[in-house]
C-alpha cells in the first residue's frame, strides 16, 4: 500500500511548503541590498509575531544555542542562578549554567507536573539574590507547561532586577506568552517548531534591563556575543555569515501565520489539537503523562501496562508512515509524544488517532470493539466547538 511519511514530532514538525519553496528560491549573497531587505523584513514580522517591543535577534543555531547566547551573555561566573526543572530541558539549563560557572539554586519536581509562582516564593530575594531565572514555558519531554505569568511576578515582587529567561522554543505558538506584560527579558525560539520551517535558525527577544546588564557581565563570548549582532542587525546584516535560506523561509512562514491570525490563531490550532487529542484519551481509557498542565505544543501518552512504547512507534512508521517521539531519558519506551504545534491540521490529528487505535488493537492492548472510540470523541469535541463557534462571534 503506498504511504506518506508525516512527522508528528514535536521536533522538527511538519514543513510548511511556502516556506519550503522559498528556501530552494533564495540565492543571494548575503552583503547585499536586496537581501537586507528579506532579512530586515523577517526581523519586523518576527517581532510583530512575538508581540514584543522589545529587540528581536536572529542567529544561525539550534535554539539550544540561543540558550547559551542568554547565559554567556547576562552572567559572570559565580552568580547565582535558580533554576526550575521538570524535565530533560529544564536540565538543559542546569547543565548551560553550570559550563558557565554558575551558582545555581535548583527547584526539581518530578517529571510530567507543572510549576507556579508558589515554587519561586522566599528563593528570588535575599543577601545574595540569583541574577537569572531560568525556566521552560513548554517542557517538550513531558507534554506539560508552565505558568510563566504567575512564575515571572513572583519573582518580580522579590527582586525587581532579575533576569527572567524563558526557554518558548516548543511555548511559542502554543500557549499565551506575553513578553511585554510579564516582563520577560529573553524568550527563546527555534525554526523547527511552531513557525514550520526547518531546524537550524533561532531568535530571541532582549529587553533593555537584560541590554543594560551584557555590559556587565563577565562570562566569555564570540559567536554568541549579542550585543555585536544587535549592532549588525540594526543595519539588516548579521555579525557573521547568516543562514540564508532558512531566514527567507522564516519570512516566509510568518507571512502566512499572519493570514491565520498570527501567533494568537496559531496557538488556538494547537490547543485546539491538543484538547481533540486529550479526549481520545479519555474515551479509550489511555492516560495524557504526568499531572501538570497540558502542553499545546504535544501530548504525552502513556502506553498501556507491559507495551514497550517503541513497539508503537515502529507500527506507525511501518504501516501509516507517521513518525511520533518515543520518551526521552528515563522515559524511554514508557510514552509517545505526539505534537501540535506548528503545521498540522484537525484531519491529520483525526488520523493519527485512528492509526493508533489501529496499532494498540493489533498489539493486543485496544478491545476491538472499541475501535472508533477515540475518533468519535475527537470528532465530537470538534463538533462542539464548531457550534461554540458562531454564538461567540454573535455575542
Amino acid at each position: 500500500m503506498l504511504k506518506k511519511e508525516r512527522l508528528f514530532t514535536p521536533g522538527p514538525t511538519a514543513l510548511l511548503p511556502q516556506a519550503q519553496a522559498a528556501m530552494a528560491a533564495m540565492g543571494l549573497h548575503h552583503r547585499t541590498p536586496e537581501f537586507r531587505a528579506v532579512f530586515t523584513s523577517t526581523l519586523q514580522r518576527l517581532r510583530a509575531f512575538l508581540g514584543t517591543r522589545n529587540e528581536v535577534l536572529l542567529l544561525a543555531s539550534s535554539g539550544t544555542g540561543a540558550m547559551e547566547a542568554a547565559v554567556a551573555n547576562l552572567l559572570s561566573p559565580g552568580e547565582r542562578v535558580l533554576i526550575l526543572s521538570a524535565g530533560k530541558f529544564g536540565e538543559r539549563w542546569q547543565k548551560l549554567a553550570q559550563a558557565f560557572g554558575a551558582s545555581v539554586d535548583l527547584v526539581q519536581l518530578p517529571y510530567g507536573e507543572s510549576f507556579g509562582g508558589e515554587h519561586v516564593q522566599g528563593r528570588c530575594g535575599g543577601a545574595n539574590p540569583p541574577r537569572l531565572l531560568l525556566l521552560q514555558a513548554s517542557e517538550s519531554s513531558t507534554g506539560c507547561k508552565h505558568d510563566v505569568a504567575a512564575i515571572a511576578r513572583a519573582a518580580r515582587a522579590e527582586n525587581p532586577g532579575i533576569l527572567i529567561v524563558i526557554d518558548g522554543i516548543t511555548g511559542v505558538g502554543t500557549q499565551q506568552l506575553d513578553i511585554d506584560a510579564w516582563d520577560l527579558d529573553i524568550v527563546v525560539g527555534g525554526s523547527q517548531k511552531a513557525v514550520m520551517m526547518a531546524p537550524g535558525l533561532a531568535y530571541l527577544s532582549v529587553s533593555e534591563r537584560a541590554w543594560t546588564a551584557m555590559e556587565t557581565a563577565k562570562s566569555q563570548r564570540f559567536y554568541f556575543d549579542l550585543r555585536r549582532e544587535r549592532k549588525s542587525q540594526q543595519q539588516g546584516e548579521s555579525a557573521f555569515t547568516p543562514a540564508i535560506g532558512l531566514i527567507a523561509a522564516l519570512n516566509a512562514a510568518l507571512e502566512y501565520i499572519e493570514t491565520i491570525g498570527g501567533r494568537a490563531g496559531l496557538t488556538a490550532n494547537a490547543e485546539t489539537l491538543g484538547a481533540a487529542t486529550r479526549a481520545a484519551l479519555d474515551a479509550l481509557g489511555l492516560q495524557r503523562f504526568g499531572n501538570g498542565a497540558p502542553s499545546g505544543a504535544l501530548t504525552a501518552i502513556e502506553m498501556p501496562a507491559g507495551l514497550d512504547a517503541g513497539l508503537v512507534v515502529k507500527a506507525l512508521r511501518q504501516q501509516f508512515g507517521s513518525v511520533v517521539a518515543n520518551g526521552q531519558g528515563e522515559m524511554k519506551g514508557q510514552m509517545i509524544r505526539v505534537a501540535h504545534i506548528g503545521y498540522y491540521d484537525f484531519a491529520e490529528t483525526l488520523s493519527l488517532i485512528a492509526q493508533l487505535e489501529i496499532v494498540l488493537a493489533q498489539l493486543g492492548k485496544l478491545d476491538r470493539a472499541k475501535l472508533g472510540a477515540g475518533v468519535r470523541a475527537a470528532q465530537t469535541y470538534y463538533l462542539a466547538l464548531q457550534q461554540a463557534a458562531p454564538a461567540a462571534a454573535k455575542a
